[in-house]
């Protein structure tokens, strides 16, 4: 490892970090990590600035996890923090240019390290702090009942993996207004209705002794509710930035409508619902960050949906239930026993929707194991890669 921005602030591991730069550094790398969408506030720079002083910064390791101990509060957080780390405390002249207080633009030295960053990040590199609070409070985004935008109607058409933090934080503004239309479908129950086609014989009993010799008839009708909505969302490696945006629509979702229960999968099988519940979602996604041990990585579709089957689906799946699927379909297990659990689960669902982000390529063909193992057994394929996507579903849900 070179002379790098670490090694620039001490000689040595005794060093007071409010006497040396690296208290404006920390100061300066927190400000990049909350450019560009981490939660950063000051508490955290001061407690990143005292932990320095306590531990050092002889070995780069130490400080790479202190740091990271600090900053880092979600699963979901850790690779856009690897990637900002990395870049900012390897070449101190990317900072060179940023102004001591507001951060203005911050111009390059090294175009490549950009190539090699997430957009966000590189975002958060080029523009300045307050461009992005000024274009956050100017540009709002107002949905109607009708499931449409009024507003930037092109934000809903660009990849959630290609957008920028500001983007990003739009569009979860977006899908929390999103309401989810399903269609009502008729239960055992029956609720009184005069013109209803049946006639409810014991409320025409109990007229008919209050009438005395008349026989006043009374109707009834099926009760009408929309049908359980269970989704299983994944959140291995390769759907980590998608599965961020979807656990947002899945809060939104449970928080809008009862019987929603949403399951996240990677290597096993959680249940989620009761931390969605929360009113708030940052709780709500800490909660779940705590309950999730697998996040971003392998994948066992077919194991996790065994497990599905065996526990869960005789709980949640009745009364015509909806079933969604968010999966690339891509299985670390070579798709081994997948085709008959899929089976299985279509059976016991009154409708099998599968969302898959891959579909956004115009050339996308089922090779993958998986993918095959699962497609014959779904009644709908479409794409979930961004906000036009989720309207599409909604006017698929609401469909009979």
């Amino acid at each position: 490892m070179g002379v790098d921005l670490i090694q620039a602030n001490s000689t040595s591991d005794n060093f007071d970090p409010a006497a040396s730069r690296m208290a404006e550094n920390i100061l300066y790398f927190a400000r990049l990590l909350r450019s560009a969408g981490m939660p950063v506030g000051p508490d955290r720079v001061l407690d990143a600035v005292t932990a320095v002083k306590t531990i050092g910064i002889g070995i780069r390791e130490d400080f790479y996890w202190c740091m990271f101990a600090l900053f880092v509060n979600r699963a979901d957080q850790r690779t856009l923090f690897d990637q900002a780390f990395h870049i900012f405390w390897r070449n101190p002249r990317i900072m060179d240019r940023l102004m001591s207080a507001m951060l203005p633009t911050v111009r390059v030295e090294n175009e490549q390290d950009l190539e090699e960053m997430s957009r966000r990040l590189a975002d958060a590199m080029k523009s300045g702090v307050t461009e992005q609070l000024k274009e956050q409070e100017s540009d709002e985004i107002e949905l109607d009942a009708a499931f449409t935008y009024s507003k930037r109607e092109v934000l809903q058409k660009i990849d959630f993996e290609q957008m920028t933090a500001a983007e990003l934080a739009e569009a979860k503004k977006a899908i929390k207004h999103l309401r989810l239309p399903i269609m009502d479908v008729p239960t055992r129950r029956f609720i009184r209705d005069n013109r209803g086609a049946q006639i409810d014989m014991r409320a025409t009993l109990r007229a008919s002794l209050r009438a005395g010799n008349a026989i006043p008839l009374k109707f009834k009708r099926p009760r009408r509710r929309h049908p359980t909505l269970v989704i299983l969302c994944d959140i291995s490696g390769s759907m980590n930035r998608y599965s961020r945006m979807f656990l947002h629509f899945m809060h939104a979702v449970t928080n809008d409508r009862d019987r929603v229960h949403t399951f996240v999968f990677a290597t096993r099988l959680t249940n989620i619902s009761r931390h969605l519940r929360h009113r708030d979602v940052d709780v709500a996604l800490d909660n779940v960050a705590d309950a999730v041990n697998d996040w971003a990585g392998g994948t066992r579709i077919g194991a996790c949906l065994k497990e599905f089957n065996a526990r869960w689906s005789r709980r949640v799946l009745g009364q015509a239930a909806i079933t969604l699927i968010i999966s690339d379909g891509l299985d670390r297990d070579e798709a081994a026993g997948l085709e008959g659990q899929m089976e299985r689960l279509s059976k016991s669902t009154k409708r099998l929707i599968w969302l898959n982000p891959l579909l956004r390529y115009e050339g996308f063909e089922a090779r993958a194991k998986g993918i095959k193992a699962m497609l014959p057994w779904v009644d709908d394929f479409r794409s979930s890669h961004n906000l036009a996507s989720l309207v599409e579903l909604g006017r698929v849900l609401s469909r009979d």
